[in-house]
């Protein structure tokens, strides 16, 4: 019943003298084990065990808590903070897929000027609104503050 999918089902039997069993499975295979819950499944051999010819399906395993892949798509749950550069492989793709990107950029103001020329120009404008209040010269300071507000709002 293991398989190489995201458990997405996780189930806890509950066996004799308070033991209990963890399951993981992905949906197909969850289907399968709850219409037949008399049975029991037969205990998954180790992922991390490779029989002649059958692929590694644990995946890459952090070196300083020893958390495979395989555990951490399971669990959903990093190991220690390490575990981010030793599935940077596995976690890039993942990453590009659920958020379209890689990289985290953040959000931007909305009154961010969208060119380098723009924010060069606001830094000016900003210097340049300062010196005409000093000045008094309000008339030029409400066209400068003008400009300020044109270059922020797009």
């Amino acid at each position: 019943m293991r398989c190489a999918k995201q458990a997405t089902y996780h189930i806890t039997e509950v066996l004799p003298e308070e033991r209990f069993e963890e399951v993981h499975l992905c949906e197909d295979c969850a289907k399968k084990y709850l219409s037949q819950p008399h049975k029991k499944p037969a205990p998954a051999k180790p992922v991390d065990v490779r029989e002649p010819g059958e692929e590694v399906l644990a995946g890459p395993t952090c070196g300083k808590c020893g958390l495979s892949y395989l555990e951490f798509r399971n669990h959903g749950r990093f190991g220690c903070a390490h575990d981010y550069d030793a599935f940077k492989g596995e976690l890039l793709p993942l990453l590009e897929s659920i958020h379209g990107e890689v990289r985290h950029v953040g959000k931007t103001p909305r009154r961010l000027p969208r060119t380098q020329s723009d924010q060069v120009e606001l830094t000016a404008l900003r210097r340049r609104l300062q010196q005409l209040v000093t000045e008094e010269n309000y008339e030029e300071a409400a066209r400068v503050r003008d400009r300020i507000r044109e270059l922020e709002n797009g």
